[in-house]
């Protein structure tokens, strides 16, 4: 079964970017290669238990087994040795990140209170976007009354084939995600 997600980026998106940026080959439209969920968990060197929970959390979020990530260096100051693990990470790439992308967009980013949308300059020198969240709860995956504590995460959206920021904006807008109208042009 295709992701909705998927078949509008073919059907849609794909069209509209060719029209909107002037090209002429498919191949040269802007899409989303791959999304890495990153999640720092500092307070587990001093407890594993806090780290085994977020790998859990991190991984009915995603519906992939976390990568645990592990200290480089020793910090003295953070009471960091080489070798500790500090956080979790996925790399979603196919269905997998077009599901999970549907969910962000269409179920989690809507639940959060306030909302006044993301930044729209979070674009990285590679045209990639990065999306800070404070709580992991905004996801209907996560049972509020088993919460511990709050954990947030990284979440990146690389994109390849966008030549510049409005490219990869142009594409991350058209698949529904909520920019805030800060800095936007009049």
């Amino acid at each position: 079964m295709v992701p909705r997600l998927l078949e509008k980026y073919r059907n849609e998106i794909v069209p509209k970017l060719m029209a909107d940026f002037k090209l002429k080959n498919k191949m040269a439209v802007p899409r989303v290669e791959k999304i890495v969920v990153n999640m720092g968990v500092g307070e587990g060197t001093q407890d594993i238990k806090v780290l085994e929970k977020s790998v859990e959390e991190l991984a009915n979020i995603t519906g992939q087994k976390p990568v645990i990530r592990r200290a480089k260096k020793a910090i003295a100051n953070f009471k960091v040795r080489q070798g500790q693990a500090v956080g979790a990470k996925v790399t979603l790439r196919r269905a997998m990140m077009y599901e999970f992308m549907d969910r962000l967009l269409n179920i989690a980013l809507p639940r959060i209170r306030d909302f006044r949308g993301v930044p729209r300059d979070s674009f990285d020198q590679g045209n990639n976007y990065t999306l800070g969240l404070s709580e992991q709860i905004i996801f209907p995956e996560i049972e509020y009354d088993r919460i511990t504590r709050t954990q947030g995460m990284d979440i990146t959206f690389v994109i390849k084939n966008a030549k510049n920021a409005d490219q990869a904006r142009a594409l991350l807008k058209h698949f529904g995600m909520p920019f805030s109208r800060e800095g936007e042009e009049k």
